[in-house]
């Protein structure tokens, strides 16, 4: 088949540089939906926990693993993958306690942090009035979740997430981070620029490397996770 740059010589393309794109590699999906891509990075298979460490970045965690998830135990600590991400498409699943205990942020909350700085929050959304930019699928203190797609309390749910990490030179960020987010397969978060830290505002950014660990939170609530897994993805182009 001829190549695009070709094809589009032909037909009289006016792009402004006809590109010669490279082929892309092939990888095999996984069978159904959730299931990690051959060349996904397993992060948790709902045993194994040796990719994790607790938040001092050295001691095993504290967590509970059974029945195939992992569970926050109350005041044990956030914890960390052992390796560094940057850009990347991370697959999450995740389960508030079914048994409803308190409301606003203390129900359910946890939190996924890409490269240990930018939360998406975790929270029991359904039917729990808080603020907007705190809720489940909300880029936490930054960007509201576009819809309200929780499930009811213990149920399972879904984040698939596409992170483009921040570039800085010297001091100054010069290319802000962006996320994407579906949540049980609706987008709640389009391609949304990040203003910095998702800590309370002001926002800003702060120097770090080009690759960070994931962290889970822990926030006193009893949160489940299972089948995480991560691609590290090229550089924007």
């Amino acid at each position: 088949m001829a190549s695009l740059a070709i094809l589009a010589s032909l037909a009289g393309c006016n792009c402004q540089q006809a590109k010669v794109w490279q082929t892309p590699p092939v990888i095999t999906p996984g069978n159904n939906c959730g299931e990690p891509p051959s060349d996904a990075i397993i992060l948790f298979d709902g045993n194994d926990v040796s990719q994790w460490v607790s938040a001092d970045g050295k001691s095993p965690i504290k967590w509970k693993v059974e029945n195939g998830y992992m569970e926050v135990v109350p005041k044990s600590g956030n914890i960390l993958t052992k390796r560094g991400f940057g850009d990347c498409q991370l697959h999450i699943e995740w389960a508030t306690p079914a048994e409803v205990k308190g409301s606003d942020q203390k129900r359910g909350n946890s939190g996924v942090f890409l490269m240990n700085l930018y939360e998406v929050q975790v929270l029991d959304s359904y039917q729990n009035d808080t603020y907007f930019e705190g809720m489940a699928g909300a880029i936490y203190s930054q960007s509201p979740p576009w819809v309200n797609v929780c499930r009811p309390p213990g149920q399972w749910q879904s984040y698939d997430i596409i992170f483009h990490r921040p570039h800085f030179n010297g001091n100054k960020c010069i290319k802000p981070a962006r996320m994407t987010i579906f949540q049980n397969g609706v987008m709640v978060q389009d391609n949304c620029e990040l203003e910095g830290l998702t800590t309370k505002k002001p926002s800003f950014y702060q120097v770090h490397g080009d690759k960070e660990p994931l962290q889970l939170q822990d926030h006193n609530n009893p949160v489940r996770f299972r089948n995480i897994w991560i691609r590290e993805l090229p550089e924007s182009r």
